[in-house]
Order: C-alpha cells, then sequence, then structure tokens
C-alpha cells in the first residue's frame, strides 16, 4: 500500500521509469567533463534513443544533403504533440534551432541535447503554448570531416568538423542562391514550419572581451513595420533582460575587427544569403547568438543553454502577442506599394551598450619583430559603448502586380517552388504589355565568392514593351505572404537578388552580330533614315573623345540602337506587369 502511494506521488510530480531512463542518458559533453563534443554518428544515435524514450520527442527527416545523409528535425513538445498537424491546429508559437551550420562552433549541438533532455526530466519548463523544432546538425558534411586542427585559437572542444560542407560551400552564405541540397532542404523545411522565432547557434572569433555571449540580432529597420520596432523595443531588450537574471552580460555581436572596440560598432548587416536574414523575409523573428572563440567550452555550452531558455521564456509570455504581431505584419507586406531592396547604416545616431573589455595594447612579435596586437586579460574596463542600430532605406522599388518568369529559367523557377511562392503557368501563348530592365551597368567580382562571381553596383533602365509569352511561362502574382522575398531575389538591384548571383548571366553575353565590312554599308543607309540616331550618335561622340576616334564603336552604337540589335542581350529576363494580366492566365 505505502509503495503505490510513493508510486502515485512521484507519477504526479512527473516521475516514471521513463523520465529515470532518459537522466540516465548522458552525452559525450557530459561524461567527457566538457571537453568533447559527439561525432556526427553519435549525435544521431543519441537523439534516437531520447525519441525511443519518451513521446514528448520525435525525431524526423527533412530532405537530403550533400553529404548523403539525411537532414534530421527533433519535434518537442511538453504535451507530446510532435505531429505538425496537431502543433498547427493547436495554435502553438514555433521556435526553431539551427546548429551545426558551422560545425567548428559545436555549441549549439551539446547545448540543444542538455535542453531537450531536462525538459523531458522537468529539470527545465517547456509550456504547451510552446514546441520547439531542433535540427541536430545542420552542415552534415563538414561536422564528417572532423580535425583537432581546425580553429587554432578556439579554446575547445578537442576535435570538431570543418565550416565548408561537402562542396566547401558555406552553408551560412547559401540560403538564397541555394547551391547545396542543405539549403533546399532546409527552405523548404522552414517554410513548412513557418517558424514564430528562429535561432542559429555560432560561436564568434574577433575581438577578445569578457563576455561570454553576445547577440546578433536580424536588424530592426531591415525586418521593418510592427514587428521590427516590436523587436527593437521590447523583444531583444527582454531577452537581454533574462540572460542577466541568468547572470550573463549580453552585448550585441561585436562587428569589430579593429584594435579597440570599445569605440563602438555598427550593427551587423545580415542581408538575405544568411540564416537570420532569410528567416526575415518570411516575417520570422530571428537571432545568431556568437559565445566567445576563447572562453571555455563548458562555459559557452552554458550560456548557449541560458540563452536558449531565455527565448523559451519570452515567447511563452508573449505567444499571443508574437502570433498578433507577426499577422499584422504579414498583412503590411502584403499591402504595401513597394519594398526597400538598398540600405546603409546611418552613423549619425547609435544605441549605448555595456561592453566589458580588456585593454588592448602593442608588444614586438617573436616571429617578425614587428609590433603585434595582444589583450591584457589583467587590465579589465567596462564602458557604455555606440552601436549604430540604425539603417536607412537608400532604394525602394514599386511593387508590380505580377512578375512574369519565362519557363526556360527553370532553376529560378525551382527555388520559387521550393519557398513555397504561390505561381502559375500560362495556359496559352499570349501578348503581355511589360515593364522591362535592360543592365545598364553592373561590376562582376574579380574574384570567387562561394563559387560565384557576384553582380553588383547594378544599374538598369526601364521601359515598356509587348512581349510574347510561350503557354508554360510562370506568373507570380504579389500581394502574397512571399512578397518580400520575390522582390529581394527578383529585382536586380537586390544585394542577394538572382542576378547577383549569376542565375541570369547568359543575358550579358551577345548571341548574335555582324561582320563590320558587309554591315557597314546597311549602318550606313539606315542611319540615313532615323533622325533620332542621328542625333544620339552625334551626342555620344562629342561627349566621349575615345568613342569618337572609334568606328568599330561607332558601328556598334548604330547596330544596338536598330532593328537588328539582338533583343534578349542584356535585356532583364523577369519582367514586370503594372495592371491587370490577359486572361491566358485564368
Amino acid at each position: 500500500m505505502r509503495f503505490a502511494i510513493l508510486l502515485l506521488w512521484l507519477a504526479w510530480n512527473g516521475w516514471h521509469p521513463a523520465t529515470a531512463q532518459v537522466s540516465s542518458l548522458k552525452t559525450v559533453f557530459e561524461s567527457s567533463n566538457g571537453t568533447q563534443t559527439p561525432t556526427y554518428p553519435r549525435i544521431i544515435d543519441w537523439w534516437k534513443k531520447l525519441d525511443a524514450m519518451t513521446g514528448q520527442v520525435r525525431m524526423e527527416t527533412r530532405g537530403e544533403s550533400d553529404a548523403g545523409f539525411p537532414l534530421h528535425l527533433v519535434v518537442v513538445s511538453a504535451d507530446g504533440k510532435t505531429d505538425w498537424s496537431s502543433i498547427k491546429r493547436s495554435g502553438k508559437r514555433i521556435i526553431l534551432i539551427n546548429n551545426g551550420i558551422h560545425p567548428g562552433e559545436p555549441d549549439g549541438i551539446d547545448a540543444s541535447m542538455l535542453l531537450a533532455r531536462d525538459i523531458v526530466t522537468r529539470k527545465i519548463d517547456l509550456p504547451n503554448n510552446v514546441v520547439l523544432a531542433i535540427i541536430p546538425v545542420y552542415n552534415i558534411g563538414g561536422a564528417i570531416n572532423r580535425s583537432e586542427n581546425y580553429r587554432p585559437d578556439q579554446n575547445g572542444p578537442a576535435s570538431f568538423g570543418s565550416r565548408g560542407n561537402s562542396q566547401n560551400l558555406d552553408l551560412n552564405r547559401d540560403f538564397i542562391k541555394c547551391d547545396s541540397k542543405e539549403a533546399l532542404s532546409f527552405i523548404r523545411l522552414f517554410r513548412d514550419l513557418d517558424p514564430d522565432v528562429f535561432i542559429d547557434n555560432h560561436v564568434s572569433n574577433g575581438a577578445d572581451y569578457q563576455h561570454v555571449m553576445t547577440l546578433l540580432t536580424t536588424q530592426y529597420d531591415k525586418l521593418g513595420g510592427t514587428m521590427g520596432a516590436y523587436l527593437r523595443e521590447k523583444f531583444e531588450p527582454a531577452i537581454y533582460t533574462h540572460m542577466k537574471e541568468k547572470g550573463y552580460d549580453l552585448v550585441p555581436y561585436v562587428n569589430s575587427w579593429g584594435d579597440k572596440p570599445e569605440g563602438g560598432w555598427s550593427m551587423y548587416w545580415d542581408g538575405p544569403r544568411y540564416s537570420s536574414g532569410y528567416a526575415a523575409l518570411w516575417q520570422c523573428f530571428s537571432f545568431v547568438p556568437e559565445t566567445h572563440m576563447l572562453k571555455s567550452y563548458p562555459e559557452r555550452v552554458k550560456a548557449t543553454l541560458a540563452l536558449m531558455q531565455s527565448f523559451i521564456a519570452f515567447t511563452t509570455q508573449h505567444a499571443e502577442e508574437i502570433r498578433r504581431i507577426r499577422e499584422q505584419q504579414r498583412e503590411e507586406v502584403r499591402s504595401s506599394p513597394g519594398m526597400p531592396v538598398g540600405w546603409s547604416v546611418d552613423k549619425s545616431r547609435a544605441d549605448s551598450f555595456l561592453f566589458k573589455g580588456y585593454q588592448a595594447g602593442y608588444k614586438s612579435s617573436e616571429i617578425s619583430g614587428v609590433d603585434r596586437l595582444y589583450y591584457d586579460r589583467e587590465k579589465t574596463f567596462e564602458k557604455m559603448v555606440p552601436v549604430q542600430t540604425y539603417y536607412r532605406a537608400e532604394r525602394v522599388i514599386t511593387k508590380p502586380a505580377y512578375y512574369v518568369l519565362p519557363q526556360g529559367w527553370h532553376r529560378v523557377a525551382e527555388r520559387l517552388e521550393a519557398n513555397r511562392v504561390q505561381m502559375r503557368r500560362l495556359v496559352q501563348d499570349t501578348t503581355i504589355e511589360c515593364e522591362v530592365y535592360r543592365i545598364a551597368s553592373y561590376k562582376s567580382s574579380a574574384r570567387p565568392y562561394e563559387g560565384h562571381h557576384a553582380n553588383t553596383e547594378v544599374k538598369v533602365e526601364t521601359g515598356m514593351q509587348r512581349l510574347n509569352f510561350r503557354k508554360g511561362d510562370w506568373l507570380i502574382p504579389t500581394g502574397q505572404v512571399a512578397d518580400r522575398f520575390l522582390m529581394e531575389v527578383l529585382e536586380p538591384q537586390a544585394e542577394d537578388s538572382y542576378f547577383t548571383w549569376n542565375f541570369f548571366d547568359p543575358i550579358l553575353g551577345q548571341k548574335e552580330g555582324y561582320s563590320a565590312y558587309a554591315f557597314e554599308d546597311m549602318a550606313a543607309a539606315y542611319l540615313k533614315t532615323d533622325t533620332v540616331l542621328q542625333r544620339k550618335l552625334a551626342g555620344r561622340k562629342a561627349a566621349d573623345p575615345e568613342f569618337a576616334k572609334s568606328g568599330r564603336a561607332q558601328l556598334d552604337f548604330i547596330y544596338q540602337n536598330s532593328p537588328w540589335a539582338e533583343p534578349g542581350f542584356m535585356r532583364y529576363p523577369v519582367f514586370r506587369i503594372v495592371g491587370r494580366p490577359p486572361s491566358a492566365d485564368r
């Protein structure tokens, strides 16, 4: 009888045999006293065991990776509802946690294991209005490529993975171009889950300072509207308060590569290529925790765990507010007449944050004899520093009613479909009056960046044309949740557009041409009939002495301004419809 009463009391207080079993499931981090992080196979094996032990945790596969292994997703729910249809019906807020995008920064991998296990054993509270979605390891290829010699200036663990994935891509630059299978799997996962909060765990390098944890928050003005204001004024300050209560003084990600960060810095610009910048395009509160590389590994994992608990606490307390604000922002995006696609830091104003640093100094290098930078950890200081957290919109583009994408650009269409963009295909050949961009100038990077030669400093000329489209071409309406994403990828002047990432480079090469000796007489005859072209040619010769000396340049000028010019050369192949399209899309 007493034993039965004891069992009832233990059950009432959350104990049952499975809980005891889970409590005994130690991690490599714990069994090594914080000196090691698990290999990829051991990570997946640990999560499988936790899944088998409890109904509160379920691990599933979500697409492919370049490494040949599936991308895993772990669902953690206090009430045992771990299938996504039940979660969506319940109205829970979803926190998505990404780990190991850079496997040499494994803090989140270990902290997430501790978090999930402690939720199951009720050491950490996960209220019923929040569910966690955890990617145990995102960059699987990098995690498998393991060594003791990577990141030599990082203070533990003993060995870990490489920054590059199986294609040697930095996956935190791949969320728009999607050159990796991981990125395509992620964006499908992300759009299916539609998380309210996104956390991408990292480790920072750069200057030395006292803080164990810094926080990169997606840029408030770029997020914009109701959400941007809420993030700046309420969400982020509350996280700072939660962490202070746990013994951590947060500071914004130290975006300073000089020797004296106490002079202040600009808030990191997380463009759409980055995880947090991509998430923000879908009205998601996104953050990149950055522990400091020189702190001990146990300190870093503990701080990462504390920060994830802080996000859970805030999301739980403000769950309905977060839902309402996101929906309000989405309506703002759908109804907005235009979107900003170019930004610059506002250096005229800044916010102040408490920075705890070490005195920087210089001493003679034992290698070169030249003065080298060092930080004296015996000389600490605390100072309020300016952080330029405001950005100005430098280029705002009016939203069209529709974009038209010819079906031949299938790589672009595949990425739009993966992002769940609403599109439909023309059901018959038709002619449409379109706004057309012509690429007037651009600059291609001299060196490759993540497998591309990025096109920047893009200038366009705009005109109206009646163009023939074929059955099967894509018609993409605006006025949808995807509007922000669409304008960032389809407007060629946006910093991470598909034009920037070379998807449309074939238009930059002329395919048709002429033989100068044969075309010379044709051009002379045509020039006599076109007085407008005569004036343009004369004006160009007067303004450009080098042009005036070049017969070939003048001949080509006439060709490019004649009916014989190749229509697709330098014509941007995504077209804008200002009004309603014809009935061919019905």
